[in-house]
């Protein structure tokens, strides 16, 4: 996995205390969702924090953020928070706040049902 698991967790234990979040493995790292939106995510030792677009150019001129570009296409309405901005439980706290705050502000997505492949039929040899 390319996350740090003691990060994970904490944001998992900061956003247990809110309702609707779920997670899921994607893009590399571990995504964040409350009511269907990705609120934050995990990418290697930092923080991906969902902030708003409006919010974001003020949230880029803080210590140890920078745009969240790990594709060459800097997304942005994103940032991300090298582990010196979130080493402390406060810090990390008030990230995911901000983040929540900005997606709660967004229509909830519908939960999508999780696609089953059809089981395999056994051609019986012969």
């Amino acid at each position: 996995m390319h996350s740090d698991p003691g990060l994970v967790a904490r944001v998992r234990d900061r956003l247990a205390r809110v309702c609707g979040v779920t997670e899921k493995v994607m893009f590399g790292g571990v995504a964040f969702f409350l009511d269907g939106n990705i609120v934050a995510g995990v990418w290697h030792d930092s923080l991906i924090a969902r902030v708003g677009p409006d919010a974001a150019p003020s949230a880029l001129a803080e210590p140890h953020v920078r745009p969240f570009d790990i594709t060459g296409r800097p997304m942005a309405a994103w940032v991300m928070v090298d582990p010196d901005g979130i080493d402390t439980e406060a810090q990390l706290g008030d990230w995911l706040d901000r983040a929540c705050q900005f997606v709660a502000t967004l229509p909830a997505k519908p939960v999508k049902p999780t696609k089953r492949k059809a089981p395999r039929r056994r051609t019986p040899p012969s």
